[in-house]
């Protein structure tokens, strides 16, 4: 093989391997072109569930974590954050707390069948303008080994898991809402999913 031929075989190979790492690059996991590019998510709501101060913080603060952690979203905002308001394409994540078993960290030490803390929320995608996007029944539960407040950490990785394997399809007309108006409420993905640790 001489040197002209050598150098053009690795000239396409080079060419190739540089197409597929471009190509890679425009489509990151769990992303596509149409995924909206911020969100922002909104304090816990424990409504008639009597949930600790701390797990409720817990929750909060592990669903911005695991949200960021997923690279799906440009930005990731806090609750109240005027950053947000200036962001054309901006969901909001809304959780709900369901159900809520304490749990007994010194029961799963000393046997493997009692003492789990669980965790059940409903969380929603939501636009500006109130329209749901994705609708979940999500758990977090330890069931053996771990601190009471390992079922936040579980139950935020399995939202933000759930939403990275979504394929958000997010309407076109959203527009900002004013001064409390919705309007009406379109289809709901409804799915449920469950985690332990």
């Amino acid at each position: 093989m001489n040197r002209n031929n050598r150098v053009s075989i690795f000239g396409l190979v080079a060419a190739v391997f540089m197409m597929a790492i471009a190509a890679k690059c425009t489509t990151a996991p769990g992303t596509s072109a149409d995924a909206p590019s911020s969100i922002q998510v909104s304090r816990v709501d424990t409504g008639d569930v009597d949930l600790e101060p701390s797990f409720q913080i817990a929750i909060y603060e592990n669903l911005l974590d695991e949200l960021n952690k997923t690279k799906r979203f440009k930005q990731v905002f806090r609750d109240g954050d005027r950053n947000a308001s200036a962001v054309s394409d901006l969901l909001i994540l809304k959780t709900a707390v369901q159900k809520y078993a304490p749990g007994s960290e010194t029961r799963r030490a000393v046997t493997t069948f009692s003492g789990a803390t669980k965790l059940t929320v409903r969380s929603q995608l939501v636009t500006r303008d109130g329209q749901v996007i994705l609708e979940r029944t999500v758990d977090g539960n330890v069931r053996f080994m771990g601190g009471n407040l390992r079922a936040t950490h579980n139950l935020a990785r399995n939202v933000a898991k759930g939403i990275t394997q979504s394929s958000l399809q997010v309407p076109s007309q959203s527009v900002p809402a004013q001064s409390g108006q919705r309007s009406g409420a379109s289809t709901k993905l409804v799915r449920s999913q469950s985690g332990a640790s």
